[in-house]
């Protein structure tokens, strides 16, 4: 029960507090956060939509946690980062039982800890995102497997089922598709494929589609073809296949993230992995032994390594998809520092001292360059019923459409315009917001214009008429800061301007 105290405590300290300073950013968190408002708007829990068509993104569960959080707290950004907290807290408890379950509670505790005061999930625990989510339904999934069937308990295969169908209703097919792949491969490794029988009887199977059935059924129903084109098409098959960042996809890619993922633990533990690595070398070339494992070591290794692989084969990779490979991690790692345990505390101790300070110092001013409100703020008093509002730059800004609840057009040249436009079972297709060309701005309307100041030359260039500026929105500190150091520039660069043509008579 006091380990139970101390982890909330934990997490209020390291995931809640300031919640409501930061802003919403683009180009991810603002898509969730105005698809949940647009539907809160609507009265429809059902179907996600966004800039006024329906959007077939994501399953609904997260959205389902934003629209409670919003009835409960408003509309704003302690609403919309309560529930990852949440699932974050709920992730570091089911670390601590299955690790005081697998070892014992001084393991179970130091890896919740561990989890906890790792960058990686630090980072994620903040963010208006599915994956804290996914995270606990994974785990939960693959932990009560485990539990079952270590003490022959087949009815905890029922809660296995329910948490995967959860996690379907989160994520889509992978919730369901990834743990059963770890599930088999480690029962391959057991030589106890027989197994399956137990694990796949059918009441499983009719409570993981009950709860599929929930969400999936009226939505083939309502939407049929389009839903399942989008759906599976592009958000499941294309990632899968076309990498939507090709920069990323590189066979490192997620050993990289592994790392970076763990700090500040890593650190320590790199030199320590290569140490242990050569011993074990050296005794399987004098003793011809592999090294053996016991049977949770096995599930640990298989839950761990099947995750990572998985993805590191997947065209589309995000820093996101290996969080299920943590908590295994974690319980591996805690073993390390339990016989370690001054270096433990005064590294978890630090890390409660760290954290708050980088959310101050670095989280709060980064996630304010990657908003939009402060362009909300210049904005919003020009609005009203003969406003037309469009936006000029590389990125669309959703967070600006959240802020100000206007209509917003992504403004592009006709060359530009035919690269970017939606494309069926392409990238594109997610581009669904408002479109309008230059030659398409209405004279009869007062025109606000958000414009990225890289792209200010080309606005001018092809916007007729005369423009007024009236705002101008500066690039934080930190990025203005790094930009001096490296470039020896003194100034604070401009992020974006905001211009207004009057109604012409």
């Amino acid at each position: 029960m006091v380990n139970c105290i101390f982890l909330i405590i934990v997490s209020l300290v390291l995931f809640f507090l300031g919640g409501w300073l930061a802003p919403i950013t683009d180009p991810t968190e603002s898509v969730y956060t105005l698809t949940a408002k647009e539907m809160l708007a609507a009265g429809d829990w059902l179907s996600p939509r966004i800039y006024g068509d329906f959007w077939y993104d994501k399953p609904i569960m997260f959205y389902w946690e934003l629209l409670i959080a919003y009835k409960v707290f408003g509309v704003n950004e302690f609403a919309s980062r309560f529930f990852p907290a949440v699932f974050a807290t709920g992730g570091l408890c089911l670390t601590y039982f299955f690790g005081a379950k697998l070892y014992n509670k001084k393991i179970g505790l130091a890896a919740a800890v561990l989890l906890a005061t790792s960058l990686e999930y630090w980072y994620l625990a903040h963010a208006v995102i599915t994956d804290m989510t996914l995270l606990v339904m994974f785990s939960l999934t693959l932990i009560t497997f485990f539990l079952g069937y270590r003490a022959n308990q087949p009815k905890l295969y029922l809660i296995s089922f329910a948490a995967s169908g959860v996690a379907v209703l989160t994520k889509g097919p992978i919730g369901f598709f990834l743990p059963g792949l770890i599930i088999l491969i480690f029962l391959v490794w057991q030589g106890d494929l027989r197994h399956l029988l137990k694990l796949f009887r059918p009441k499983n199977f009719f409570v993981l589609i009950a709860i599929m059935s929930v969400w999936y059924l009226p939505m083939t129903f309502l939407h049929g073809a389009t839903f399942l084109e989008n759906f599976l098409g592009v958000h499941n098959f294309l990632r899968a296949t076309v990498s939507e960042y090709p920069k990323t996809d590189v066979w490192y890619y997620y050993a990289l993230i592994s790392v970076v993922g763990f700090v500040p633990w890593s650190v320590p533990l790199i030199p320590a992995a290569v140490k242990k690595f050569f011993r074990r070398a050296e005794l399987f070339i004098e003793e011809g032994r592999l090294p053996t494992f016991e049977t949770h070591e096995r599930f640990l290794i298989v839950w761990a390594a099947t995750v990572i692989i998985f993805f590191q084969l997947c065209a589309t990779k995000y820093i996101t998809y290996t969080l299920p490979a943590m908590i295994p991690i974690a319980i591996f790692v805690a073993r390390y520092f339990v016989n370690r345990w001054r270096i433990f505390i005064g590294m978890a101790g630090g890390s409660l001292i760290f954290y708050p300070l980088l959310f101050c110092l670095v989280a709060l001013p980064v996630t304010e360059d990657n908003s939009a409100c402060r362009e909300a703020q210049i904005v919003s008093p020009l609005l009203d019923d003969k406003t037309c509002v469009v936006s000029h730059g590389k990125e669309y800004a959703g967070s600006l459409v959240f802020y100000t609840g206007a209509k917003i057009y992504r403004l592009e040249t006709p060359k530009n315009f035919e690269l970017v436009k939606p494309k069926p079972l392409t990238w594109t297709s997610k581009n669904v917001m408002p479109f309008m060309l230059f030659d398409e701005l209405p004279s009869d309307k007062k025109i606000v214009a958000v414009v990225s100041v890289d792209f200010e030359k080309s606005f001018l260039a092809n916007a007729a008429g005369k423009w007024e500026l009236v705002g101008e929105v500066p690039k934080g500190q930190l990025e203005s800061l790094a930009e001096n150091f490296f470039y020896g520039r003194e100034q604070r660069k401009l992020k974006s301007k905001i211009y207004l043509r009057r109604q012409e008579d």
